[in-house]
């Protein structure tokens, strides 16, 4: 008798996971195309010049990068910003950026996951994705062993945090939540 429930369980857990595969792919098709990427509201131009940064405070909130509550990121700087709605910098930290950087522009953020293995290998905790380049999904997370490093030579989106900056974005940046990335 204990095999023949096995085997039910089983077959039923191979259609339950069947039938959410099937409405998962019907949610996808139904989306429309202009929620179905991120996409930056604000192509930059072939020439666009950086973000003026003021060197004697590599802290200070870049210019030209936005009003209102916001994160904004610097590809040149490597540098995170999470800004209040008032335009107060509430916290600024450095980040480790992927194989795979977002093109600059303005984002939201369109998933999160609490925890998960990164795609090179490495588990990392509140990953908050908000782009895709080149058919990678882009995102902040941290690795839980923060001595832990990727193996892997796949580029990767993931733009790795100290796990106290990634508590930090986890509780600023939810769904919806603008991105800015500045040169």
């Amino acid at each position: 008798m204990a095999s023949s429930s096995a085997g039910v369980v089983a077959g039923l857990t191979a259609a339950a996971l069947a039938t959410v595969g099937a409405l998962a792919y019907q949610a996808a098709a139904r989306v429309p195309e202009e929620m179905s990427r991120a996409h930056a509201h604000a192509a930059p131009s072939p020439g666009a010049s950086k973000a003026p940064r003021d060197r004697n405070h590599p802290e200070a909130l870049p210019a030209g990068s936005g009003k209102g509550e916001r994160v904004v990121y610097s590809l040149d700087d490597d540098r995170v910003w999470l800004v209040e709605a008032n335009g107060r910098v509430r916290r600024t930290f450095t980040v480790e950026p992927g194989g795979v950087d977002p093109e600059p522009g303005s984002y939201a953020v369109t998933s999160r996951s609490n925890a998960i293995t990164g795609s090179d290998g490495v588990p990392v905790e509140h990953v908050v994705r908000f782009a895709s380049n080149r058919d990678v999904v882009i995102g902040f997370s941290a690795a839980v062993d923060e001595s832990a490093r990727s193996t892997s030579s796949t580029p990767t989106g993931g733009i790795r945090e100290k796990r106290a900056d990634g508590d930090a974005m986890w509780r600023f940046a939810t769904i919806g939540q603008q991105v800015v990335v500045v040169p």
